[in-house]
């Protein structure tokens, strides 16, 4: 249900990416756009190949979020039907100490936890351990279909990418909530494989609202590429470039002028910072912001922006 037939306008268009790169291929580690394998759906080429002609790359919001329940496994294989290299996702703490995969600090919205804990006073996800949280079922409330899909831990969520060959965009929400999560989403991360020099170069990519948060985490991990969501005026980009080497605005704070100064400023890294802007599910809002010279689009349906943009 999620697939779109590869039309003969990708073979064009991968026959401009090949002139335009000198007639040679890019690697599959540095991002080649292929077919999902079993799928005909087109992967993505790369940040260089995608803004060298003017393509936004698509991160799949919580997952392909239209399709499956969000920050589910389902919803991580959803977007790799699609052929969505990119997916994002948000980490929270337990009770326990455990790093699970949920967007809000409460479980009433997308689990049955009233249900399975009725006699519970409060619903916060730092209140509820990690196995408590993993009998709760988070696929029902968006779907039948999906009865029983679990809120996944943070290491299952890194091993279903990585199987995947996806990437991920991983926000650490509400860091005030969980003193230290920084270190604890970094430990995770190194377990799982997640942190060496190849996958920190392409594959990885932290985010925070919490400047704080950002920072720290380059402090940590200097070698990580970091992004800061928000939309800081333009005199204080510099500052936020010490830390970081990416601005993710929600699209109706930005404008092409406002783009372009984020353009203007190197980041942590010493590259031209980027702007991956959020959240666009329409062809004609994806449309507008690529015309504001978008980086990256972050969406929960990656198919009908993928389509906008000029993907195929």
């Amino acid at each position: 249900m999620y697939l779109r037939p590869l039309a003969a306008a990708t073979a064009a268009f991968l026959g401009l990416a090949l002139a335009l790169t000198g007639g040679t291929a890019p690697s599959a580690a540095a991002g080649a756009r292929v077919a999902a394998p079993g799928t005909g759906a087109v992967r993505s080429a790369g940040p260089e190949l995608d803004r060298l002609l003017g393509v936004p790359v698509l991160y799949a919001h919580r997952g392909a979020s239209a399709y499956a329940p969000e920050n589910t496994l389902a919803a991580v294989d959803a977007a790799y039907e699609l052929g969505v290299d990119w997916v994002e996702n948000d980490v929270q703490r337990t009770k326990d100490g455990q790093l699970v995969v949920i967007h809000d600090d409460t479980l009433t919205r997308t689990t049955d936890v009233k249900k399975v804990f009725p006699n519970r006073t409060s619903w916060k996800v730092g209140d509820f351990t990690a196995a408590e949280i993993a009998r709760l079922d988070a696929g029902s409330w968006f779907g039948p279909e999906f009865a029983g899909a679990r809120v996944p831990t943070l290491r299952q969520y890194l091993d279903r990418v990585r199987s995947n060959e996806q990437r991920l965009l991983l926000e650490i929400k509400k860091p005030e909530l969980y003193p230290g999560i920084e270190r604890d989403t970094l430990r995770v991360l190194e377990q799982a494989g997640w942190l060496g020099e190849d996958t920190v170069r392409n594959r990885l990519v932290v985010q925070s609202f919490s400047a704080d948060c950002v920072r720290t985490v380059h402090s940590l991990r200097p070698d990580l590429i970091t992004a800061f969501l928000g939309t800081p005026p333009v005199g204080d980009l510099a500052r936020y470039a010490e830390f970081a080497d990416r601005i993710n605005p929600w699209h109706t704070t930005i404008s092409a002028e406002w783009v372009a100064a984020v353009h203007g400023v190197r980041g942590a890294h010493g590259d031209t910072m980027r702007v991956d802007t959020w959240i666009v599910d329409d062809a004609a809002l994806a449309r507008k912001v690529q015309a504001m010279g978008v980086d990256g689009i972050i969406t929960n349906a990656p198919d009908v922006v993928r389509e906008a943009v000029g993907w195929f």
